[in-house]
């Protein structure tokens, strides 16, 4: 059963002539009753009184087109909704995200993005790096904001910030009263650390892979609330970025006077995948605001 025959069905039943029907579907007298034919054999059942070329639904054909009329119409509702949500004036964009990006990068960007495009519409999913790389991987989100060291070979990426990164310590430690340190100055030090799923984590470790020491790592914390919150303890130190949702009262932030240490974020993606046209939009307009190297 094709959906050309279900559409020539409900013309055919709605003019309730063959010659017109066919003429208005475009095709010829004998292709249009032959698909008539074809698709009544293959219900087993006659949907048509027939009177030489007038033709009358049957009570077969009338409850059969009960419900092709609804499948029509669903299909034709779904066709719709697709050219909705993929149209990059109107449409809807997938983001998946960190958890801790939502404070302040997330909001700032998708306000500053509907400053232009008003009526499109996104769908968030924030979570920790393992959850929100599933949700890419499996098609769930058109695109991903995260840690650099996360994409894939497959992966397509675009700088969006690259955030310093500071020795936080909490206001009792005898560090506090430092203005810059050398990351070798941590030797020693209890370090609170990150868990595998934390997007943070590879960017440190790598920075750490050529410092000269190895961390005495105390804890291991899920998220970079959570380090905060036991560097603040007095629990040990850590490395974070300066952002909203990480400036706890009673911190102390030291820049780091070696070279390179900042977390780079940025938008990714699947360059082996379909990128709707709203995703493509905003795909562009990152790529155009020029983020800062």
């Amino acid at each position: 059963m094709e959906l050309t025959q279900l559409e020539y069905f409900m013309t055919v039943a709605r003019l309730e002539h063959m010659t017109l029907a066919s003429k208005t579907l475009g095709i010829t007298q004998p292709a249009l009753s032959h698909a008539i034919a074809k698709l009544e054999n293959e219900i087993g059942a006659p949907l048509f009184e027939r009177n030489g070329r007038n033709v009358k639904l049957n009570r077969n054909g009338s409850m059969f087109s009960k419900w092709i009329g609804r499948a029509l119409q669903n299909i034709e509702n779904g066709i719709k909704e697709i050219e909705e949500w993929s149209n990059p004036d109107t449409g809807v964009i997938t983001l998946s995200y960190l958890n801790i990006l939502g404070v302040d990068l997330i909001p700032s960007l998708i306000r500053s993005y509907q400053l232009d495009y008003p009526k499109v519409r996104f769908e968030l999913t924030q979570g920790n790096l393992w959850d929100i790389d599933e949700h890419l991987e499996q098609g769930f989100s058109d695109v991903m904001i995260t840690s650099r060291e996360s994409t894939l070979d497959n992966h397509q990426w675009v700088i969006i910030q690259k955030v310093p990164l500071y020795i936080v310590v909490s206001s009792q430690h005898h560090y506090a009263d430092c203005s810059a340190l050398n990351l070798a100055e941590l030797s020693g030090e209890p370090f609170i650390g990150l868990k595998n799923n934390c997007g943070l984590k590879a960017t440190i470790m790598s920075r750490f892979q050529h410092t000269g020491f190895v961390l005495d790592s105390a804890y291991e914390a899920e998220d970079l609330i959570t380090v905060a919150g036991f560097v603040k303890s007095g629990l040990g130190v850590s490395v974070l970025p300066k952002t909203l949702g990480l400036m706890l009262n009673e911190l102390v932030w030291i820049p780091i006077i070696d070279e390179g240490w900042y977390w780079e974020i940025g938008l990714k993606w699947r360059e082996d995948r379909h990128i709707s046209p709203a995703a493509k939009r905003f795909i562009a307009y990152v790529e155009n605001s020029n983020p800062g190297d």
